[in-house]
């Protein structure tokens, strides 16, 4: 659950950083009357989000009736989620200079245009976060048992982003967001070799791969399953007590050269992540 936390507390905050930024334009270019529009794109944006969601679990549950098209379908998925995850941190980390100034031209181009233009760009500046969110949310509970806890872990982030976002808009709080996305970086690359090592794991399942009962290691029996940390380091980065070779060859391949390239110093300071003005 804590892996769903995280993916909600990241990607709810990236998105109320952008409806914050929005808001916070209108707001000083006395255009209060296009807020509602702003609202129904986002509104929109999350509709898709939690239908995009609906389809996968659908055509994983129902639509798929053979064992190994479920798990090649799930590898898919989870591969998929590993460049999202990979794309967005790095993609973060580039855009954090300038995403503030691309959002308010953007909207000021809209606003020329009309009330639809303002809540296509409102909608299109969230929907990618959300979709993100689906997918690396449904990848990451794979394996997992289905007792609402992910979900309400999920949703437990993205509401505690949406108070950071509105104690940064409304207060004088300051958050360093340099540093939180760092971190929160570092933990979802980890998450991420995670969701890489599960979806190695389908695509042996599924047959796609070889060696599934070729293990690398296997301290089952001296890794307590009920243990706190045992669930901790299964439920937040797939750490199991059983592996393939495959499955440790994958978690090592992305996850080290992954984190190096992350934490490597770009040459210039990194500017701050800008907070809604």
């Amino acid at each position: 659950m804590l892996a769903t936390y995280l993916i909600g507390l990241r990607e709810g905050l990236e998105a109320t950083l952008v409806v914050s930024i929005l808001i916070a334009f209108l707001v000083k270019a006395d255009r209060k009357d296009r807020l509602p529009q702003v609202w129904a794109g986002v509104a929109a944006a999350v509709a898709l989000s939690v239908g995009f969601g609906a389809l996968l679990s659908y055509t994983q549950t129902t639509l798929l009736r053979e064992y190994e098209h479920r798990e090649l379908f799930e590898a898919i998925t989870s591969i998929l989620a590993v460049v999202f995850v990979t794309w967005m941190i790095f993609w973060m980390r580039r855009a954090a200079r300038s995403i503030a100034g691309e959002l308010r031209g953007r909207l000021a181009d809209a606003l020329a245009v009309g009330s639809i233009a303002v809540a296509v760009m409102a909608f299109l500046s969230v929907v990618r976060e959300g979709l993100e969110t689906s997918l690396i949310f449904y990848s990451a509970v794979q394996g997992a048992d289905v007792n609402g806890g992910p979900l309400l872990a999920l949703l437990g982030g993205i509401a505690t982003a949406v108070v950071i976002g509105f104690l940064m808009y409304a207060t004088a709080v300051r958050i360093n967001l340099t540093v939180f996305f760092t971190v929160t970086g570092v933990l979802l690359i980890l998450v991420a070799a995670g969701i890489g090592k599960y979806g190695v794991h389908d695509l042996q399942e599924s047959g796609v791969l070889p060696g599934l009962n070729t293990l690398a290691f296997d301290v089952s029996g001296t890794l307590d399953p009920s243990a706190w940390y045992t669930a901790l380091l299964t439920g937040m980065f797939n750490v199991t007590p059983t592996a393939s070779v495959i499955e440790v060859v994958a978690w090592v391949a992305y996850a080290v050269p992954v984190l190096v390239l992350f934490l490597r110093p770009t040459g210039r300071k990194q500017a701050a992540v800008p907070a809604p003005q």
